[in-house]
Formats: structure tokens, sequence, C-alpha cells
């Protein structure tokens, strides 16, 4: 591999699988409203979380507070023991939407996530081998506008990870495609994360896709009798990934996670 994906962060030194995020007694409101409370969650280096909840359980907000783009009202996060405080450079994050600048080439998109300082070698090895882990090398030099949706979503993809971040934060990567597109970009995604492991929330209300790619699940939920979302459940997932999709444990999981959700598995 060459030495930009594998070697290089943004200070030039050899990155790790990830670092260490930890949550703390993390709550947030805006105004009178309390959106989260009493959040404790401890994230292993190179580990994948994902975070599942109904609309306005607070997934997007956990998810913001964790990169530095909102401030929590109580508590706090921290990276490899350091407080996040703002936007950090070791954090990348991706989006429901792709993105991408349309005046721009796919592969000029994916440089735009390179620290400056970067060698000119080395930025064209990383994106030339970031472009080979999408599939996109063929389409290099196309405009968003020539791509399909799902391939635009992997240049958004390749664009987070392009300086090798310590932890890539996702909010909906794939909500916007279409079943089949939306089963490969999880493929995809592992197959990425296997080559560079990197500590990774995903927010989804997709459970299967959560029992696919996660490590661990964590649900967020209201208390009928307090206000606030919460952790209500934590599930770690059994097996290496990929997982059978079709697998009996899988099936007794789901139906477990559709209950916490306060959904009737039985409903037509």
């Amino acid at each position: 591999m060459p030495a930009a994906l594998s070697e290089l962060t943004a200070d030039g030194a050899r990155p790790s699988d990830g670092a260490q995020l930890r949550i703390r007694g993390l709550g947030r409101a805006f105004g009178t409203h309390l959106v989260l409370r009493d959040i404790d969650l401890d994230v292993a280096a190179g580990e994948l979380i994902a975070i599942l909840g109904a609309s306005g359980s607070g997934k997007s907000t956990l998810l913001r507070i964790a990169g530095g783009l909102d401030a929590a009202t109580t508590g706090e996060v921290t990276l490899d023991g350091e407080r996040v405080t703002g936007i950090d450079q070791r954090i990348a994050i991706g989006f429901q939407e792709p993105r991408l600048l349309p005046w721009l080439s796919v592969a000029d998109n994916i440089a735009l996530g390179l620290p400056p300082r970067v060698p000119r070698a080395a930025r064209t090895d990383r994106i030339q081998e970031l472009l080979r882990l999408i599939g996109l090398t063929d389409f290099a030099g196309h405009r968003p506008r020539e791509i399909s949706g799902g391939m635009a979503q992997r240049a958004s993809l390749a664009r987070a990870l392009a300086r090798r971040p310590e932890v890539l934060l996702l909010d909906e990567p794939f909500g916007a495609l279409d079943a089949l597109t939306r089963l490969r970009m999880q493929d995809l995604l592992l197959s990425v994360l296997d080559e560079a492991p990197t500590t990774t929330l995903l927010v989804t209300h997709d459970v299967d896709e959560a029992l696919q790619l996660a490590d661990r699940i964590i649900v967020l939920g209201v208390d009928a009798d307090a206000p606030g979302a919460r952790i209500q459940q934590i599930v770690t997932v059994p097996g290496d990934r990929p997982r059978d999709r079709g697998s009996a444990e899988l099936a007794a999981l789901r139906a477990d996670l559709l209950g916490t959700l306060g959904i009737d598995r039985h409903a037509h």
C-alpha cells in the first residue's frame, strides 16, 4: 500500500488504528428542551458503534457533540484523554448527502480532505489509493453530475477518510440510497475499515444495517417519566464481519432491538 494511506496522518506521523473515545455525563438542552441526558459511553480504538433511535431521539446531536460541531450542556467528550472542545483534525464526519463541490472532479473532491502540507507525491498516492478502495479509479476525472448517487457517496466517504482520521463519525451516510446500493455501500465501508481501522460512530435508522456493521449497538430513547433521551440498551453483536444477514442469531437480536424501539415485529 502506498505510504500516503498507511503511514501519513495530518502531522506526517504513522497513524494508530483509531483513538479511544469517551463520553461522560453528557447532556444537551436547547433552551428548556432537554434532548440528551446522562450519556456515558466508552468506544475502544478501532471499534464501530451504531447508534439507533427514533427520529428526534438525539442521535445526530450526540454525533455533532462528539465531533466538536456542537457543545454539550453538561458532561464531556474526550479523545485519548484529551477533551474535545471544537473542530478536531483527528475526527472526520460524513453526512447523509455527499456534499461534493459540483465544479470539481471526483479526485479533486477527495483531495479536499487532505491536509495542505502533505507533499505532492504523497498526495497523489493517497488519492489514487482511495480511488482504488472505493472503486472509482475510472471515474477520477468525472464531475459529480456525471456519476450516480452511490458513486457520489463513495467519493464523500473517501474524502472523510483522506487524512486518515482517528475517529470517523457517520450520520445516516447511506440513508438516501436505494436498497441494493445501500447493501453494497455497507460492504464497501467494511472493506475500507478492514484496510484502515478507524474508531467509528454510525447513526442509522436501519436495524439490519447496525447488525451487519457494528461491534456494538446503542439504542437511544426517552423514558415516559423523564425528559431527554438516554441510552436504553447496549447490544454486543456476535460474530466476525462480514456476517450472515440471514442468521438466526441476528434475527433474534433484531427482534429484541425492535422491541426496545417500540416496534411490534409481528405487525403487518
